[in-house]
């Protein structure tokens, strides 16, 4: 793994005025991976996005981790759902153009 693509995990809680043991408690629940490099935790640049969007949901609308996992599970399964219907839409113009 590129260590560019990594920011200091206490440097994105320090930003965004959130305790570590969010971050951890996140990690614990599967939602984000942290990299541990020479007892420095890290967080990886393309899960930030998935980040501030957990925060958004528990600090602008209040939910709870709980219900954060739920809706992050459920979005994530929507993004499969949509990816699969893709490419069975290409698959069906394939046979429809023949």
């Amino acid at each position: 793994m590129n260590n560019e693509h990594l920011i200091p995990a206490i440097e994105f809680c320090t930003r965004h005025e959130i305790e570590f043991s969010f971050i951890n408690s996140l990690h614990q629940f599967g939602l984000i991976e942290i990299i541990k490099i020479q007892q420095t935790e890290f967080i990886n640049t393309e899960e930030l996005p998935k980040l501030e969007q957990i925060l958004l949901f528990n600090k602008e609308l209040e939910i709870n981790l709980e219900g954060v996992e739920v809706v992050i599970r459920l979005l994530e399964r929507v993004r499969e759902i949509e990816e699969e219907m893709n490419l069975l839409r290409n698959r069906l113009r394939l046979y429809e153009n023949l």
